[in-house]
């Protein structure tokens, strides 16, 4: 993935669909932390890259108009060359975090890259004796995939704290970490199924229930080989991307079918891959030739645009619990809620 600055009903058929929940493993180690609440202190820091003054004071801003009071970070003015100070650094803010008995919940001013250089330091005992709500997105699918993974503790791929906290984020992020509503249907936000001018289509129809499990392409694929790679088997898997060329995405996900088990997926929700498309489109398929060829075949249901990656409107999944996809409606639905 590019790294970039951050300036930039349940529908018909849930009956069936819960009806036959009884074949679907649930992670028997499953942790939900509390939900947030309005005057709550969220500990703000940079795990990944460096954050700019200006997208600082932006992302403080959108935690206090959301109704929190902010922690920094004691380390998140720091900077060591590409990243956002050093291991050490990172990692102690981190740590420092989920340690606070002050904090309700952590949440990351923005990605970038660093996320994974954590990961073998990260204390998972402390993590789980701590249990809070972390949010992010992009690099931040390393610490999220890796903390469920090794603690059971249900992580939010949503905004950053720097995002545009559009009326859509906003809510999406309100209605799952500090309401917890489930079922919950994630919609589109203006357009209807039919609308051919919004950027989805389907890749392979059907109806699906799994533990929802992903985040940015380029960091599942990273994780590949490593201890806190990715198992898609009996997921419904969500994949995000930006800045990547179409050989790129192929490239990935040839890696993630070889490694991660997508083909025993109960199903794959694709976002919406900003800059994605070929520079030059003479020489290279196109982004849904490339999505196409490689998941049509799997026989799972599988479709593209859901409101999920380096866009505007974003919304915020709980990574770990059970949830469908309809891929006549193009829904994602929450069947249980992320927090207590």
């Amino acid at each position: 993935m590019r790294r970039r600055a951050f300036h930039a009903y349940l529908g018909l058929g849930l009956g069936a669909l819960l009806a036959g929940s009884a074949d679907i493993p649930v992670p028997s180690k499953l942790i939900k932390p509390r939900r947030l609440k309005r005057g709550d202190v969220i500990g703000l820091i940079t795990p990944g890259s460096y954050i700019s003054d200006t997208a600082l004071e932006k992302a403080v801003s959108n935690l206090e108009t959301l109704g929190f009071r902010v922690k920094l970070g004691q380390n998140i003015r720091a900077r060591h060359g590409f990243v956002a100070g050093t291991d050490e650094q990172r990692l102690s803010d981190l740590h420092d975090m989920f340690s606070d008995q002050g904090v309700a919940g952590i949440w990351c001013a923005r990605g970038g890259y660093g996320c994974s250089r954590l990961l073998p330091m990260l204390d998972y005992k402390l993590i789980k004796r701590h249990a809070k709500v972390l949010i992010g997105y992009s690099d931040i699918t390393a610490l999220i995939q890796a903390i469920h993974q090794q603690t059971g503790l249900v992580g939010f791929h949503g905004p950053v704290a720097a995002s545009d906290m559009t009326d859509y984020t906003a809510h999406y992020f309100s209605e799952v970490v500090m309401e917890g509503r489930a079922p919950l249907v994630i919609s589109r936000p203006g357009v209807s199924a039919a609308d051919e001018t919004n950027p989805s289509f389907v890749i392979r129809e059907g109806q699906c229930r799994g533990v929802l499990a992903g985040g940015n392409l380029s960091l599942l694929a990273a994780l590949s080989g490593t201890p806190y790679a990715l198992d898609a088997t009996n997921k419904l898997l969500f994949v995000e991307e930006v800045g990547e060329a179409p050989y790129r995405i192929d490239r990935m996900l040839t890696q993630l079918r070889q490694s991660s088990g997508i083909e025993a997926a109960s199903g794959l929700a694709f976002g919406i891959f900003s800059d994605c498309e070929a520079t030059d489109p003479e020489s290279s398929l196109s982004l849904r030739q490339t999505l196409e060829g490689q998941i049509a075949g799997l026989g799972i249901p599988s479709d593209y645009g859901h409101q999920i990656g380096h866009i505007a409107d974003l919304c915020t999944l709980p990574v770990g619990i059970m949830a469908s996809l309809d891929t006549r409606s193009r829904q994602i639905t929450l069947l249980e809620s992320g927090v207590v």
